[in-house]
């Protein structure tokens, strides 16, 4: 096929239609509106590179109506995590208390409790269990951010920014050449290279561990939930200390 042949109009309108015949014909073969079945998409997943087990949790995460929140990031990197719940009731004060005592558990934290209203949640430093009314029922929000890795990436980042900024000063100066001039360059570039790998290295491995408590933390109150279904809530406010 020659690239820089010119069609003719005639020759171009058949071209369309065949190409539009082709994406039909393509989309008939596309599994139907009724939906795809979980081993259908561990089918799909495995073209694709995805494992068997990962579709099934994610399938697992949308049954129980588990959505993953927008992640926070930081010059590049994925510094947040963040997992959505949402039930179709409200939760009692007794499962409040036991949800607590589970993020208390899971985060080995014993974490701040504040309820304002219809709002209610448990904080320990950046990490956040959110429970806020919906209007069929409520959504847990659970979301987290790695604090220290975000100021470790951030010093990096500001002093391998200096480097070019002092190398341009003594170049201008005249004081590049001189005996020594680039030992502080070369040791800010060591420096800031060593701040900013320390605090992205450790984002991958951190950000799976908290992806996995949160989805242990969904996956159990949704059990509990479905296997207790919620009587009249006469528990008193306050129960569990703050």
């Amino acid at each position: 096929m020659n690239p820089d042949r010119r069609y003719s109009d005639d020759e171009v309108a058949r071209i369309i239609e065949r190409a539009t015949e082709a994406q039909e014909s393509e989309r008939s073969s596309l599994p139907s509106p009724k939906g795809m079945t979980l081993a259908e998409l561990q089918e799909i997943g495995r073209e694709v590179g995805i494992s068997a087990d990962q579709i099934a949790r994610a399938a697992a995460a949308v049954d129980r109506g588990v959505d993953q929140s927008p992640s926070a990031r930081f010059l590049g990197a994925r510094i947040g995590v963040g997992r959505t719940v949402y039930l179709d009731r409200r939760l009692t004060d007794s499962e409040w208390h036991r949800l607590v005592v589970d993020l208390r558990e899971t985060f080995d934290a014993k974490g701040t409790v504040r309820e304002e209203g219809a709002f209610r949640q448990w904080t320990n430093g950046n990490l956040q269990a959110l429970l806020e009314p919906t209007d069929s029922g409520e959504r847990l929000r659970l979301r987290t951010v790695k604090g220290d890795a975000r100021a470790s990436m951030g010093i990096g980042a500001t002093m391998l920014a200096m480097v070019p900024v002092m190398l341009v000063v003594s170049a201008i100066t005249g004081g590049l050449g001189q005996p020594g001039a680039l030992e502080v360059p070369f040791l800010l570039t060591a420096l800031g290279g060593f701040f900013y790998g320390s605090g992205r290295l450790r984002l991958p491995r951190w950000a799976a561990t908290r992806e996995l408590q949160m989805e242990g933390i969904a996956a159990r109150l949704a059990a509990s939930i479905e296997t207790a279904p919620a009587p009249e809530d006469d528990d008193p406010r306050g129960a569990l200390p703050s």
